[in-house]
């Protein structure tokens, strides 16, 4: 709680002063509608996703249940950022509070670190289901999904409790400008004066083992996917494998590649214009692509998405044992969840 006591610390500023992409008024309808576009696409093909995957029952499996939670944490990634980024371009403010900037830096790196894992999850799903299918009943079982699930957000969210205490105990320099349009470690750290060694080393050790480690063993273990696949006999096999697993590693890359790309970086102002360009593709633009990159590329999912549309569009008929409707009751992850 000490750390958290933010206003104690006498070499911090009462408000913080970001810098967005441009200041020029010509600029600003043209960037609020390009943001406005994207955050609503966002919440609702991420929204849509979690509903149509709790409503359909075919697909109340592992990789699925994985889904729907990346689906939430983006929605929580891309609503911790752009809401404040939408204010400043509208209202030309680009000042925050002391206290909302560490509130958006804990939400921020709590979605970031809680998608490094669901990630490496998931690949890991497919890597067990395509070559060590006998044992994939065993591994991603019902309770195990449940403890993975659990313990990839309470990791999440312990790590960025860690990460914005150490950001709130360092000094602040007379100068506020964060070069940034949101408030995260890496930025905080360009105006402090003193006493970063302990943040900067947690950050690049998180860095380290959220990311760049399970990047490199996803790569490898795709190498493996692709060799298994590729021995398939079906041509129907290997078409759903590959759709599957390319929907998957292309979700990957755009997410590990930018986040890796932002802080390893050089801490220079050379390349503020390339480190906001990098921050919003992982923060805006891939949380709003997710979705949509799984239903282009995943059979499974346009047909689930198919019989939701089609589903939704008819008139529910009078409940009653043999009604074939698949709205007549209500049917969820808690169904699978509790299936012994």
């Amino acid at each position: 709680m000490e750390g958290l006591n933010f206003m104690e610390n006498e070499t911090s500023p009462q408000m913080f002063h970001l810098l967005p992409f441009s200041t020029r008024e010509a600029d600003k309808p043209f960037l609020f509608l390009l943001f406005l576009l994207i955050y609503l696409t966002g919440m609702l093909v991420n929204s849509f996703i979690i509903l149509v995957i709790w409503f359909d029952n075919h697909l109340h499996t592992p990789m699925y249940l994985f889904l729907c939670n990346l689906s939430l944490v983006d929605l929580c990634y891309t609503t911790s950022t752009s809401p404040k980024l939408l204010n400043m371009i509208l209202t030309e403010n680009y000042t925050i509070s002391f206290i909302q900037c560490f509130i958006q830096l804990g939400f921020y790196w709590a979605a970031g670190s809680i998608e490094d894992l669901l990630l490496f999850t998931m690949a890991c799903d497919r890597y067990v289901a395509i070559c060590q299918p006998l044992h994939y009943h065993r591994v991603f079982n019902r309770n195990h999904c449940i403890q993975i699930t659990a313990a990839i957000w309470i990791v999440g969210c312990s790590n960025s409790i860690m990460t914005t205490i150490s950001a709130s105990k360092i000094h602040f320099c007379p100068s506020n400008i964060i070069p940034q349009y949101l408030c995260d470690a890496k930025s905080i750290m360009k105006i402090s004066c003193a006493n970063t060694e302990v943040l900067f080393m947690e950050i690049y050790i998180e860095i380290l083992l959220l990311a760049l480690c399970p990047f490199i063993c996803i790569l490898l273990s795709y190498i493996r996917i692709v060799c298994v696949i590729l021995n398939i006999k079906s041509k129907e096999g290997r078409g759903k494998a590959f759709s599957t697993c390319s929907s998957h590693l292309t979700v990957l890359i755009l997410f590990y590649g930018t986040s890796i790309g932002v802080y390893i970086m050089p801490r220079s102002l050379h390349y503020k214009v390339m480190e906001q360009v990098l921050t919003v593709l992982y923060t805006a633009v891939t949380p709003a692509l997710n979705p949509l990159i799984y239903c282009l590329q995943n059979k499974d999912v346009k047909t689930a998405v198919l019989r939701f549309l089609g589903g939704a569009k008819q008139t529910n008929p009078p409940a009653g044992p043999h009604s074939p409707h698949p709205r007549s009751r209500l049917p969820g992850f808690s169904s699978w969840l509790i299936r012994s």
